[in-house]
């Protein structure tokens, strides 16, 4: 089986293809959720109280009490013959969006009391807190399911890729001090909080504008040396490609490895905020449950 990935740019059309019309479909998903809200919100389909709309909002809420489950696998030993952690978490993620999904369209958008508003909040507070989570997440690990990256693992990578990049600073003298000199910026200590933070948030967009310009030089002196050998238009394409993918390797692993702590001691600080969110959401959640049943 083919694995399309959707980290950097596509390095073939199939994939290409085949990510456009992974877009297409999370934009025709995203669009029609958003229809059946505006129905639900204005066209009074069914009452939050109704058997439909209670429901939903049980479905819900199971789902998102079912997020407790997977930081108990990660702590309790014997649930580890219960599954792969990998499979926990996919379940965690689905959970973690279709569950608030739900108790939305049970709300019908709407908080008719103040214990309902409670749980709504905490609820959104929650499933906001996964999104910052999930993007914090991605760039510690390889790949939305893969291993924690360490800072080992990131240096062997970026000195893999530098030592391919021979044949790249053979193209022009000049390609080899500008990735020089990224590198020594991208892991500079130097200056104030500010300018430090300003500095991290700017570097891949940096590296992004870098390689776009030295690929744009390889491929000149490529198609320069294709013209005047005179030889298969293919062997010039096959070079270019090799070239793209070294220069774009080498840049993204001087990001990775510079930005590592920071994001480790993000995902730290995200877990001392996003775990008090969830022990809020259980009980405004049991408050409501109690309420809607008493009253």
């Amino acid at each position: 089986m083919t694995v399309i990935s959707m980290e950097g740019e596509a390095k073939t059309p199939s994939e290409k293809v085949f990510r456009g019309a992974w877009r297409s479909s999370i934009s025709v998903l995203v669009a029609l959720v958003l229809f059946l809200a505006w129905l639900v919100r204005t066209g009074g389909l069914y009452d939050a109280g109704s058997d439909f709309g209670y429901n939903l909002g049980l479905v819900g809420g199971l789902l998102m009490l079912s997020l407790l489950l997977y930081p108990l696998r990660k702590r309790i030993a014997w649930l580890d013959r219960v599954g792969s952690m990998e499979g926990w978490f996919k379940f965690h993620m689905i959970a973690g969006i279709t569950g608030p999904l739900l108790v939305l369209f049970h709300s019908t958008f709407r908080t008719g009391s103040l214990n309902g508003a409670m749980a709504l909040y905490a609820m959104l507070l929650v499933a906001l807190s996964g999104v910052v989570g999930r993007f914090i997440y991605r760039h510690i690990h390889r790949g939305l399911y893969g291993q924690h990256l360490t800072l080992a693992d990131v240096s062997a990578d970026l000195k893999a890729s530098a030592d391919t990049m021979g044949s790249i600073f053979a193209l022009r003298p000049d390609i080899e001090p500008r990735l020089r000199a990224f590198q020594d910026a991208a892991f500079d200590k130097q200056g104030g909080l500010g300018a430090r933070a300003w500095r991290f948030i700017t570097l891949r967009w940096r590296s992004r504008r870098l390689a776009r310009t030295v690929r744009d030089d390889a491929k000149s002196v490529l198609r320069r040396q294709w013209r005047k050998q005179g030889g298969d238009r293919q062997a010039f394409v096959a070079s270019y490609q090799s070239a793209r993918e070294r220069i774009d390797r080498y840049l993204d692993s001087v990001v990775k490895a510079s930005q590592l702590s920071v994001w480790e001691k993000l995902f730290s600080y995200w877990h001392v905020v996003h775990v008090p969110f969830l022990y809020l959401l259980v009980f405004s959640g049991v408050v409501h449950v109690i309420a809607v049943h008493m009253y």
